[in-house]
């Protein structure tokens, strides 16, 4: 009994050090106990989080006053650390602080497990901690800076005052926002230009001899360069110990799914059945449907055929905007049959996969319509296959073409291949429904083909203004045609289970309704 009490005095201890500082270098591993309940939560939390981050650096400027904004407003609404002492002045009604920041030391720790896999999780992970991390440098007060640099040993040589007289000229000429006044009133830090790459490239530093001359107000440009090293360190070391972590049944299902998790609305569950009629389809497909649907829509019209990868695909986006059983059995009979497929073949090979869709076969499990990020991450279409995502899995040249073809104009495919380029594919997408539905911010994050289709059909509705200048007389047409046809779709929250009895589909189901 005594050694559990000074073992859990030791570890309150060392929270209490970890803590005392709203940020930190996450050197030190969470030591206490958590339930599985909290992991998950704290997990799904952070991944949103960083997926904003992610959203945000491609959407806005880092750091401008939109980006600011909206990532203040999504670190608020999760209960992470932010601006304590502007939150000391206001009643605490959520969480306390020390709370915020014991979730963001364990939640940091958890997607370190689940993002060390390979290294174009790691890079990913690493560039939105990053970004997270120097939002909340550049907002700690200047007291808090200094506290943190001595807490963590980076102790720069600062630069004397006989010399800042000698570069005066030069520190003013190559520093940003630095005048004769301000050089003299603030230090100067002499370090290595290696560590300061960033301020090199962008000539923002004064460079003799091998050094680079900082000046105070860019020193979060070297506490990121070494927070990124440590970082890299770190999930390398951790990528080590994953067999360790796997043999703990509760937990790798759970981090396995992490990596390429949807955290978005619930699609699963079917608020609309027979408000679609199979009439609406062709017109539907061409206003509302993502690319991705619209080019599986049309293959199959084409070729009143689709394998395997694109019937579940296709299909089950259908069954998410309300197709219900019955009609999708009949719109794919009637287009198969079109083809080389008679009735009675179809019944014998294809009927079976639409009811076990559906839960009706099988382990009677009511299968998800798929994320973006399933369809970009899974089953990549061979040759002959059209599912998929068109910004991850197209040729470029095709892509555009393809887009020509839809009558997007020559700036926004220019745009849109910008983001490809980057492997930005969501936000290609999103780009795609801007510019297909003539507005100029859709001010949503686009992850999933039906949330495409709820806020396309949104706005042709009339639930959100349409710029003035139309495409053509045909869209405004096709607005008007679509008043009234309103389609919404609200999150369904399935009870949570433990992951070791989980399916893959019900821990994916799982994210989906957190």
């Amino acid at each position: 009994m005594q050694f559990g009490s000074r073992r859990k005095k030791l570890n309150t201890d060392i929270q209490t050090e970890l803590y005392g500082h709203p940020l930190q270098f996450y050197g030190q591993p969470p030591l206490e106990n958590i339930s599985l309940t909290e992991f998950e939560t704290f997990a799904v939390e952070r991944l949103k989080l960083l997926k904003t981050i992610e959203n945000l650096g491609v959407s806005y400027v880092k750091q401008s006053e939109q980006y600011s904004q909206k990532l203040q407003s999504e670190i608020k609404n999760l209960n992470f650390p932010y601006r304590p002492e502007a939150d000391d002045r206001k009643i605490q009604t959520g969480p306390t602080e020390y709370e915020k920041r014991r979730k963001d030391h364990i939640s940091h720790f958890i997607l370190r497990l689940a993002y060390c896999q390979t290294e174009d999780l790691r890079r990913w992970f690493i560039q939105q901690e990053v970004d997270l991390f120097r939002y909340r440098f550049n907002h700690l007060h200047p007291t808090q800076k200094l506290e943190f640099l001595h807490k963590n040993s980076l102790q720069y040589d600062t630069v004397s005052a006989e010399e800042k007289v000698i570069l005066k000229d030069k520190l003013v000429n190559s520093s940003y926002a630095v005048s004769g006044i301000t050089v003299e009133g603030q230090d100067f830090y002499k370090v290595p230009f290696q560590d300061a790459l960033d301020l090199v490239r962008t000539r923002k530093v004064y460079l003799k001899a091998g050094y680079v001359y900082i000046p105070h107000q860019d020193i979060v440009t070297i506490v990121l360069n070494d927070f990124r090293t440590r970082l890299s360190k770190a999930l390398a070391l951790t990528a080590r110990s994953l067999p360790a972590v796997h043999s703990d049944e509760r937990l790798q299902p759970l981090l396995n799914h992490l990596s390429h998790a949807y955290v978005g609305q619930d699609y699963s569950i079917q608020k609309n059945v027979g408000k679609i009629s199979l009439e609406q389809i062709d017109s539907l497909s061409g206003k509302s449907f993502p690319l991705c649907m619209r080019q599986l829509h049309q293959s199959l019209r084409e070729n009143h055929h689709l394998r395997h990868g694109g019937r579940m695909q296709y299909g089950l986006f259908l069954k998410g905007i309300g197709l219900s059983l019955e009609q999708a059995m009949q719109f794919w009979r009637s287009e198969f049959v079109k083809g080389k497929v008679d009735a009675d073949k179809f019944d014998k090979a294809y009927a079976y996969s639409i009811r076990h869709m559906f839960g009706k076969e099988g382990k009677r499990t009511d299968y998800t319509p798929y994320s973006c990020i399933k369809v970009i991450l899974s089953n990549a279409p061979s040759q002959g296959d059209h599912h998929g995502c068109p910004f991850r899995h197209s040729d470029p040249e095709l892509l555009k073409q393809k887009l020509q073809v839809y009558k997007v104009s020559p700036s926004g495919i220019s745009q849109i291949l910008e983001l490809v380029k980057g492997m930005h594919y969501q936000l290609a997408c999103q780009k795609y429904f801007e510019l297909t539905h003539n507005i100029e911010d859709s001010n949503f994050s686009l992850s999933h083909p039906n949330q495409y289709f709820v806020e396309s059909q949104r706005i042709l509705s009339g639930g959100k203004d349409i710029k003035r200048e139309m495409d053509t007389p045909k869209r405004s047409q096709e607005n008007s045609a679509a008043k009234g046809s309103n389609t919404t779709h609200e999150a369904a929250a399935n009870p949570s289970q433990d992951l070791a009895d989980m399916t893959d589909e019900q821990i994916d189901s799982f994210f989906q309704d957190a």
